[in-house]
């Protein structure tokens, strides 16, 4: 049910306008728990009868204290807590945080390796896109698009089961490579799902790219310059949405995305309807890229054999007394990594995700620092927001895709 609660203007003078101070428009709280927020978000309004005047977002109510749990462990250990991020993009959060380590320590990864990163961090942005139209669909009343959205979604997350015995906190990708190789059913079930998810996407736009209700809901509403977007530091489909072509995939490949051929989708109007193209057709584009990667995935190993940084394989353990030394020291005390300091980011469904990453040669991390999209993006909000009805709110929020977890942290 949505609640809104009336707030004392003794606390927000400094936010709000003086019209709000005399009386004349209304102040109002949207959430902490709003089934609209996509998490515990509380807006706080300054409303004209309907018309949004001012949207103040008041962050933390999630807050866990990853980073600091992160240095209290050493970074084999850390790692799984990069799931609880973002948790639509787990995939994608170890692959930055094993990138950034490896880079720190200055780690090699097989060849092998890095195809299947890219497979599932693929796969990974396109469940989320798919939990993002279909929460939007729900947001403007498209019921059928969450059905069908989430149809699809459940065909990865067989796939991350069939690969880390998890559907969502996978921790499969792990600094030096992956955890294991995947089984022998992953490419038949990869095949089939690039066979029939293209007709799938159809389906989607079929519903709502030409639904007069839902143009009405999104086209030129919730819009933002892309001057005020790139000042406020957005990234991803809500910064390509203004025109602005940035894509890290592109711009600064890792794991060998410049191997591969697709194209960076934009739009320059800005709105909804704009965030909804883009990642539409973003879609259509990560398929591509998955069956690429498919297709040039090579055979070999897929961990590092440096094993002063990576466990050796389970199968030495009974067989080879070094290998069951290195794999008790590696898990026990972990690595000693050099004294520095790194960034390393990666593209998310939402943008950029970085890790800064600092090292007093010891085998905790000294400093983590998560720069994560869905806490820049957040920021527009009230760009987006000023002069449209609430109800509009609601879309707008959506369309943004954020994650509270990543907002948090």
């Amino acid at each position: 049910m949505t609640q809104l609660q009336e707030v004392s203007v003794d606390d927000i003078k400094h936010l709000v306008s003086e019209r709000a101070i005399q009386g004349e428009t209304m102040l109002l709280n949207m959430g902490p728990q709003h089934p609209s927020t996509h998490g515990v978000l509380r807006l706080l309004l300054e409303l004209d009868g309907e018309t949004v005047v001012n949207c103040i977002p008041d962050i933390g109510y999630l807050h866990t204290g990853i980073e600091k749990n992160m240095e209290s462990k050493t970074y084999a250990k850390a790692e799984v807590m990069t799931d609880r991020l973002d948790y639509l993009n787990t995939v994608g959060n170890n692959l930055a945080y094993s990138m950034a380590v490896e880079k720190l320590v200055e780690l090699d990864v097989p060849d092998r390796a890095q195809s299947i990163r890219v497979i599932l961090a693929e796969l990974q942005r396109i469940a989320s896109h798919l939990i993002w139209l279909g929460t939007t669909g729900l947001d403007v009343a498209a019921m059928s698009t969450f059905l069908y959205c989430f149809r699809e979604r459940e065909s990865i997350l067989d796939i991350l089961e069939m690969c880390s015995g998890q559907r969502m906190m996978t921790t499969y990708i792990r600094p030096g490579g992956l955890w294991r190789d995947v089984p022998v059913e992953f490419e038949a079930a990869v095949r089939q799902f690039i066979k029939i998810f293209p007709r799938r996407v159809d389906e989607y736009e079929a519903l709502l790219s030409r639904n007069p209700l839902f143009l009405d809901r999104t086209f030129g509403i919730g819009k933002i310059s892309a001057e005020d977007a790139l000042n406020l530091g957005m990234t991803g489909p809500a910064l390509r949405a203004t025109g602005i072509n940035w894509d890290l995939r592109k711009a600064r490949p890792y794991c060998g995305y410049e191997q591969y051929e697709f194209t960076v989708p934009t739009r320059t109007e800005g709105d909804v309807y704009a965030r909804y193209i883009v990642r539409i057709e973003e879609l259509r584009q990560s398929l591509k890229i998955v069956e690429q990667a498919l297709n040039k995935m090579p055979f070999g190993p897929v961990r590092s054999s440096n094993h002063k940084f990576v466990p050796p394989p389970r199968s030495e353990i009974g067989i080879n007394m070094e290998a069951l030394i290195h794999h008790f020291k590696l898990w026990t005390e972990g690595f000693s990594a050099p004294q520095g300091s790194i960034y390393y980011a990666v593209e998310s469904p939402r943008g950029e995700l970085g890790v800064y990453l600092v090292s007093d040669g010891g085998p905790n991390p000294y400093r983590i620092h998560w720069r994560t999209p869905s806490f820049d993006n957040l920021q527009a909000l009230p760009y987006m927001a000023k002069g449209v009805l609430v109800a509009d709110l609601v879309a707008i929020i959506g369309s943004v895709d954020i994650v509270l977890g990543d907002v948090d942290r």
